[in-house]
């Protein structure tokens, strides 16, 4: 089944928060709106894809949506992502490329110069194992494509590493089945992480705002 009807309307019903619009965004799109989610999460991400995957997996289980086509769009989305960071690094340069994102909200130049160091330190291996780490994984591109790294080689690792990434999660999810307890404490338990991570990342926005308000005006 290629298409994107859903088998029990109600297998997402009461999962709430953060996670229960992630599983009505992806049961309303489809598996190209898995793609869709993945590319945007890759870029700037609004919702995890440890938060999106195990869902496709969990409803592709159900019947909801098709298996193949969850992990080929997801790993397309991801590596479109990769690839227009790429190409912003490869324009743009290191530099110019860190300067202009670190102004996005909740992102900080810290996490840019931590994946160039990353780069510079591992090489084109960084690009297979960066997919891997969270933090790593969507920032890994701009010094690969500031460095002028073969959009070949950029390419095959980019995918290898996403494709393992996407299948461990959509696989996680497809093997809770229809244990739907289980989704539910797992979406429970991402809501809280998500927000959490958000209030984290808000309050130490506002003091690193703060603190260099006051150093200016030293």
């Amino acid at each position: 089944m290629w298409g994107t009807g859903v088998a029990d309307s109600g297998s997402t019903d009461n999962l709430g928060g953060l996670v229960g619009f992630a599983a009505r965004g992806i049961e309303t799109l489809g598996e190209w709106g898995v793609g869709l989610f993945t590319l945007a999460e890759t870029v700037l991400p609004p919702i995890p894809s440890e938060v999106i995957l195990p869902l496709a997996g969990y409803l592709a289980k159900l019947g909801s949506l098709n298996l193949v086509l969850v992990f080929i769009t997801s790993t397309l989305g991801a590596y479109l992502g990769a690839l227009l960071l790429y190409w912003l690094g490869a324009k743009l340069g290191l530099e110019r490329s860190i300067r202009g994102l670190s102004k996005l909200p909740l992102v900080d130049r810290e996490d840019f110069e931590n994946a160039a160091v990353w780069f510079r330190r591992h090489g084109r291996s960084s690009i297979f194992f960066g997919r891997l780490l969270p933090g790593i994984r969507s920032l890994i591109s701009l010094p690969a494509g500031a460095s002028n790294m073969r959009l070949a080689t950029f390419s095959l690792y980019t995918l290898a590493g996403t494709g393992l990434w996407n299948g461990a999660l959509i696989g996680f999810g497809c093997a809770l089945g229809t244990q739907y307890q289980v989704i539910e404490q797992y979406s429970r338990f991402l809501n809280y992480a998500v927000y959490a991570t958000l209030g984290l990342t808000a309050a130490w926005l506002v003091t690193r705002s703060v603190r260099r308000s006051k150093a200016a005006k030293r």
